[in-house]
């Protein structure tokens, strides 16, 4: 399998740790988003009319949209989808959460406070959005309390959704040291085996572009 990503994309790391822990074989295509290569007409013709990354192409198959990917990487290997309907359930229910509510605006204040050129940065936004953010941080802490993981008693693509933003050493408003559960929660997915922090796991860094 190929996935066009790129190292500071959080939606990308989501399948690349996916299709990590999964130990499937992949390779991953640097998708070069800062110099707009998703918004150039090759891109768009040929690999996603949406003008996004992630992409996974298996085959003949090509899969944009992270959480779809994750679907049918569940499918496909049989790993981290849920044992029963229920758990089926309620990790489809953490991922639409995670990319309407929490991962959608973790990358927007992200990007404004780390890739925005200084004065371009509209602090109003950024402002609103950290408050939000608030208010996602205390439900999912809320819900890993007394918990391991999100759905069940192992790392399932909850865990990869909800995580994918989380592990950036950019600054967006996020102290690990205020949500014990989060924190706790997240060494736990750093402890599984083959786990890799984004800049290990894909190509692109802001270090490249320094």
């Amino acid at each position: 399998m190929k996935l066009y990503c790129f190292g500071e994309s959080g939606h990308s790391y989501k399948v690349a740790l996916a299709l990590e822990l999964a130990e499937c074989e992949w390779q991953p295509i640097f998708v070069d988003f800062f110099k707009g290569e998703t918004r150039s007409e090759v891109y768009l013709r040929d690999v996603n009319n949406m003008g996004e990354a992630p992409v996974l192409v298996d085959g003949e198959k090509k899969i944009s949209q992270s959480g779809l990917i994750q679907a049918y990487l569940a499918e496909k290997t049989g790993k981290h989808g849920g044992r029963n309907s229920s758990e089926k359930e309620n990790i489809l229910r953490w991922t639409l959460w995670d990319n309407s509510k929490f991962s959608t605006v973790i990358g927007i204040t992200r990007f404004l406070m780390n890739f925005v050129l200084k004065g371009k940065c509209p602090q109003e936004v950024i402002d609103m959005n950290q408050s939000r953010l608030k208010v996602a941080f205390k439900i999912l802490n809320n819900a890993l309390e007394g918990k391991s993981f999100l759905v069940g008693d192992s790392i399932t693509h909850a865990d990869m959704t909800c995580c994918g933003y989380l592990f950036y050493p950019e600054p967006f408003g996020f102290n690990r040291a205020d949500w014990v559960n989060i924190d706790r929660w997240l060494k736990n997915i750093s402890q599984t085996p083959g786990w890799k922090a984004p800049y290990d796991l894909m190509p692109g860094s802001p270090a490249d572009r320094t």
